[in-house]
């Protein structure tokens, strides 16, 4: 675009939830440097739930990904569900991951519920690692 924003989608186009309504949830991605993106969410691929083996971005966990040119990253992440026992945990590990990767200045983790979280927001790659496809 214009401004030098890249925006990618995870996933394809929307799709139909469980309960029949439209989800469209790929991971929306804010950024001008493709390089430090990528670090990210490869940083992003090592955060695992601690009872799933698939990694939160696989998982469809992430629904937003921020950079901002000073290398402000701002992540809006959901969890399998709100009793999660990994609620604590997995966002500062996450925040803390992120934080790490060169070129990263800062990191915030901003946790959702809204939408809630359904299997169909998971990956191909997810699905079928877990026996859904």
């Amino acid at each position: 675009s214009a401004r030098g924003i890249v925006w990618r989608m995870r996933r394809g186009c929307p799709c139909f939830g469980s309960i029949g309504k439209i989800i469209d949830m790929p991971a929306i991605i804010e950024s001008s440097d493709t390089a430090l993106t990528q670090r990210v969410i490869d940083m992003i691929k090592t955060c695992y739930d601690p009872e799933i083996p698939v990694d939160i971005w696989e998982l469809g966990l992430i629904y937003e990904l921020k950079i901002n040119a000073d290398g402000d990253v701002h992540v809006v992440m959901t969890l399998t569900s709100p009793n999660c026992p990994a609620a604590e945990s997995m966002p500062a590990e996450t925040e803390e991951k992120i934080r790490n990767v060169e070129g990263v200045k800062s990191s915030k983790i901003e946790i959702t519920f809204e939408p809630p979280w359904e299997k169909d927001m998971m990956s191909d790659v997810a699905q079928l690692e877990l026996g859904f496809m």
